[in-house]
């Protein structure tokens, strides 16, 4: 994979590490040849690393929202 490993938990990882390593999950999990077992790992990886990208670009979203000054209702 990348220089992120999976033995780091994902919400340890900046936005730009979590996107390559969710990047290089989906590669992987797209070229088959891995075991249920390990599709299941990848997938789990994945959904993780997926939540902490969210997690980065709704923070992002709410600091451009406050700097505006137009923060949303949601």
């Amino acid at each position: 994979m990348t220089d992120a490993t999976p033995d780091v938990a994902p919400d340890e990882l900046t936005y730009e590490e979590a996107r390559e390593e969710l990047i290089e999950v989906v590669r992987t999990l797209e070229a088959g040849g891995t075991t249920l077992e390990e599709s299941l790992a990848l997938w789990e990886r994945g959904e993780a690393l997926a939540k902490v990208c969210q997690q980065w670009l709704d923070g992002a979203r709410k600091r451009l929202d406050e700097a505006m000054g137009t923060e949303s209702d949601d």
